[in-house]
């Protein structure tokens, strides 16, 4: 899927998939292409993933048919900017709290190259482009995905006013932040997490803005929210599944030839 697919998906509440990449294995695209997913996920904000790596996987994932997003480290424009010169189909922003955030990283997204006093007259739209720049800067950022990370308190406060930034693509819930944040730390099942979830999924698909979460521990609950009108589905990544398959296999085989069984917790906080 390419990034304007995605991006109408998004919009249309539609449901799309994909992982989060780790592997920089030249082969890995090839590998991932098998898997039917619409886009990857790739973590710039946990993983050590140098810009010059960032290009190429993204370069290699648009190739193979699969929208490269990109979470940036920081609520940076100007990473913003970064990830997508790199080739991102777009950009994950971390930790977002206030709808001024979401407007200055829009203004790296969706309004391209402009940057400086000419693009905050524009965000505060004291002043507008005019043809040929309007035609222009359409054109030069047409599919660019704006998606942003909704993990804690103070973010579901101002959830609704974040929603109303013009040309917001998507949010992404971090569970493990935003369970932190509730002070239910990775409680999944409590019912004060379960509220905020749902909550994020219906004020955002309302305002016809994608509503997704990063989930890493088994799939009931992404079905149960799936239902609920979650579209955005990030599910896992290339690290879990193989540790997590491995694990399964190696202690089946030691089970039945009567070796000792191991128990590890192999799970990754994003």
């Amino acid at each position: 899927m390419n990034n304007k697919e995605l991006q109408n998906h998004l919009h249309n509440g539609q449901r799309v998939y994909g992982t989060l990449i780790v592997s920089t294995s030249p082969r890995w695209p090839t590998e991932v292409k098998k898997l039917n997913l619409d886009f990857v996920f790739i973590d710039t904000e946990h993983m050590s993933i140098d810009r010059d790596m960032l290009s190429w996987m993204c370069r290699a994932y648009t190739a193979s048919g699969l929208a490269p997003i990109v979470r940036i480290p920081s609520p940076d424009p100007y990473e913003a900017s970064k990830a997508m010169d790199a080739g991102a189909a777009g950009i994950v922003a971390p930790y977002i709290e206030t709808p001024e955030q979401v407007q200055a990283l829009r203004g790296a997204v969706k309004l391209r190259p402009i940057k400086g006093k000419k693009l905050g007259n524009i965000l505060s739209e004291t002043d507008k482009p005019v043809e040929p720049l309007k035609s222009y800067l359409e054109e030069f950022n047409s599919g660019n995905i704006l998606i942003v990370n909704i993990e804690s308190g103070p973010a579901l406060e101002a959830l609704d006013e974040i929603l109303q930034v013009p040309q917001l693509d998507g949010v992404l819930i971090g569970p493990h932040d935003l369970s932190c944040s509730l002070n239910v730390p990775e409680q999944y099942d409590h019912p004060v997490f379960k509220e905020a979830v749902s909550t994020i999924i219906r004020k955002a698909r309302a305002a016809n803005v994608a509503a997704g979460i990063h989930y890493f521990w088994g799939v009931e609950q992404e079905i149960a929210w799936g239902q609920e009108g979650m579209n955005l589905f990030v599910h896992a990544s290339d690290m879990t599944a193989f540790t997590a398959q491995m694990s399964r296999d190696i202690n089946e085989i030691k089970q039945r030839l009567g070796d000792r069984l191991e128990n590890a917790d192999n799970r990754i906080h994003i």
